[in-house]
């Protein structure tokens, strides 16, 4: 497409808006401009749009702007759910449709592939989606006691600052929670240590909501009490964390239990509030049943699932291959993992503590032969990885990404080991933002 040149009177920083037309959307669900050929990515923008613009950095390679006014709207833009959506930072996309999303995230996965890798799959898997509202069940909300303002902050940063944004509800976190930031805020004004306070970590279930406050000072018996009657009213189970990840401990009530279910398979799996587990509940359930598919496990298969967390993939996958070995770098994860198998009682699983980047030759369990694989990394993706599985040459191998970069990256290695992209495509992990969650299935020829 032709490079549209914006026209502007004065400096970049100015407050005199810039008017362009929206070329394309970048992969962050910006859109894409250029102003005296130079490349400026504007948030709230779409595609084929003419408006009016800000500046809000400038840059060697490139400027970043915000949307002033919208002067021809794209048929694709739709009214933001959230009041607060134009300055809290926790959202991007809420101003496209919602199935118009997905389709970008899609594209966004499929160029990356061809443009890093050269890959096109056989097959575009349907995009999985779920809930659009209220589908958030781990968050860290930040908290700011603000003084000019005359209540504490609960929120989420602003876009394009580093301030909190004055916020009283957030309508993609849990119900439970983003309807309550009111009260939240209410509750810890009232403490001795208002103002030490830095972040709530959510983690919700369907049966509990745990809430941990990161308090920067040991609380007295006054601010304990103040949190114990929020929990007691809310109905949340309320945890400290007055130092490291260790030090967090249960206040509210005597007892806490977070659990999420499998209906699927008939599974249970229980967590502490501060485990790694997916946000959507939803989305999580369909990506299972998704891999399982792709894997086209039976009772002969020999598994093997690599960043395995606390068992999300291996309990499903040990119900229906002869066995699976779940490999994972964080002690806690397995420990909770190997919980997990008793509980189910599933006794056809072997988990094992290792860090996948370094090196593998001394592993037992690396030596062995298996028939599929699946693995779920971190954004940094699995090249290190890459090589030691295609060394194991299984049948299948189901890649669940979180960042489609790194995927398409590991894709090109694979290839070059011997395997073929045969399917590919996304998941609407986190509804109106920009984040893609991918999966992919590679077989050996």
């Amino acid at each position: 497409m032709a490079r549209r040149r914006g026209r502007r009177r004065s400096a970049k920083l100015s407050a005199d808006p810039v008017e362009v037309e929206i070329e394309s959307l970048s992969h962050e669900g910006r859109g894409i401009c250029h102003v005296d050929d130079k490349v400026v990515f504007v948030s709230g923008a779409l595609a084929g749009e003419r408006l009016l613009f800000k500046y809000v950095s400038t840059r060697r390679n490139f400027d970043e702007g915000a949307v002033v006014e919208v002067i021809k709207t794209s048929p694709d833009r739709v009214i933001p759910e959230c009041e607060f959506y134009d300055r809290c930072g926790g959202c991007s996309l809420q101003h496209l449709k919602s199935e118009k999303q997905i389709e970008m995230k899609q594209e966004v996965l499929i160029n990356l592939l061809l443009r890093t890798s050269q890959l096109t799959p056989e097959n575009i898997l349907p995009p999985l989606s779920a809930e659009y509202w209220g589908y958030r069940t781990k968050a860290r909300l930040g908290v700011r006691d603000v003084k000019k303002k005359g209540r504490v902050l609960v929120g989420f940063r602003e876009k394009h600052s580093p301030y909190l944004t004055d916020m009283t509800q957030c309508e993609v976190l849990d119900r439970r929670v983003g309807h309550k930031l009111e009260t939240l805020s209410e509750a810890i004004g009232q403490l001795h240590a208002s103002d030490k306070i830095a972040q709530i970590e959510v983690a919700t279930t369907e049966q509990t909501v745990a809430l941990i406050f990161r308090n920067l000072v040991e609380l007295d018996e006054h601010d304990q009490a103040i949190l114990k009657a929020l929990g007691e009213v809310e109905s949340f189970d309320i945890y400290l964390q007055p130092s490291g990840p260790d030090s967090i401990h249960l206040l509210y009530p005597q007892q806490s239990e977070l659990y999420y279910t499998l209906p699927e398979y008939e599974l249970k799996l229980y967590f502490l509030p501060s485990d790694f587990t997916q946000v959507n509940t939803g989305i999580n359930q369909k990506m299972i049943v998704q891999a399982l598919a792709l894997l086209e496990l039976d009772d002969k298969d020999n598994v093997l699932d690599l960043f395995c967390g606390l068992g999300n993939f291996t309990l499903p996958i040990a119900t229906a291959a002869a066995s699976v070995t779940g490999v994972e770098g964080d002690q806690g994860l397995i420990e909770r993992a190997r919980e997990n198998a008793k509980n189910n009682n599933l006794l056809n699983i072997d988990f094992h503590v290792q860090d996948l980047t370094q090196d593998l030759s001394g592993q037992s369990w690396a030596q062995q032969k298996y028939t599929k694989v699946l693995l779920d990394p971190a954004r940094s993706g699995a090249l290190e990885m890459m090589p030691v599985i295609a060394a194991m040459k299984p049948e299948r191998i189901v890649y669940v990404s979180c960042n489609p970069a790194t995927l398409a990256r590991d894709a090109g290695e694979l290839v070059k080991h011997g395997y073929q992209l045969i399917s590919a495509g996304v998941m609407d992990m986190f509804p109106h933002t920009a984040h893609v969650e991918s999966m992919a299935l590679f077989i050996h020829i």
